[in-house]
């Protein structure tokens, strides 16, 4: 039986809001999705009634970001993200979400605030040059990455950490990051199934939104490929902010 109409008036708009970050838009508007549809169902239930809408989303950010992405990127990344994906799944029933939300999201407000000071500095003429790749670094975000995206669906700041200081290529960029969690979710069905947070019933409510999601993101590509790096990256980071900002908001007001 599919849910009756005050699931769906906190469903939509969360799945707008996913769908335009899919698209590229940043990780600010995804984080908002678990805790709008958490209005109307259980934390655990959004989360897996999120996961195929995601998945679905993904196939159609791929197909818009086909030509695009850094394949290096991805290589240094993914390695420690499958690995994170293995620790949540092992650790899901001992770890709390919450102290994780509040980790990551501190430590992604202050990446954001050390490069704000760095752009400040920057105005006497010194340019802010790409850092290199680094594999200690992109092991350690990876993981990150893989391990928050699959206990809280709060992978993207550790990704940004590692990828904005690459300075890709707006389009670049955006398509590695659809790569990047396009595989992250694929590989994520097999502990969610395991550990039962999807069925039928749940699978039947997403597919009703699939449509809904299908839009939203070709939404977001069309707004990212409008915009120069002069606009991408203040944009990507202040979204990196807030993104940050809510993660360490819900881990305080649940912790305490």
């Amino acid at each position: 039986m599919l849910p009756d109409l005050d699931f769906y008036l906190v469903a939509v708009p969360a799945v707008l809001l996913v769908g335009l970050s899919k698209g590229g838009m940043g990780e600010a508007l995804s984080l908002m999705g678990v805790p709008l549809l958490s209005l109307a169902v259980s934390p655990v239930e959004a989360a897996a009634l999120l996961l195929p809408i995601l998945i679905a989303m993904d196939m159609v950010s791929l197909w818009f970001w086909r030509k695009h992405g850094d394949r290096k990127t991805l290589f240094m990344l993914l390695p420690g993200a499958i690995v994170g994906i293995a620790v949540g799944w092992a650790t899901a029933a001992h770890v709390p979400r919450d102290a994780l939300r509040l980790i990551i999201g501190t430590i992604t407000v202050v990446f954001v605030l050390r490069y704000a000071y760095t752009v400040w500095l920057s105005r006497s003429g010194a340019p802010i040059l790409p850092k290199p790749h680094r594999r200690g670094p992109a092991a350690l975000w990876g993981s990150f990455a893989g391990y928050g995206s699959f206990v809280a669906h709060a992978g993207g700041p550790p990704f940004q950490i590692y990828a904005l200081p690459l300075k890709l290529d707006p389009r670049e960029y955006t398509g590695t990051i659809v790569r990047f969690f396009a595989t992250l979710n694929a590989v994520k069905l097999i502990p969610y199934f395991a550990l039962g947070q999807l069925d039928l019933s749940n699978l039947a409510t997403s597919a009703t939104l699939f449509p809904l999601a299908m839009l939203a993101t070709a939404c977001g590509v069309w707004i990212v490929r409008r915009m120069k790096a002069q606009i991408f990256y203040p944009f990507m980071y202040t979204m990196a902010f807030f993104a940050g900002s809510k993660l360490v908001w819900d881990g305080l007001s649940s912790l305490f």
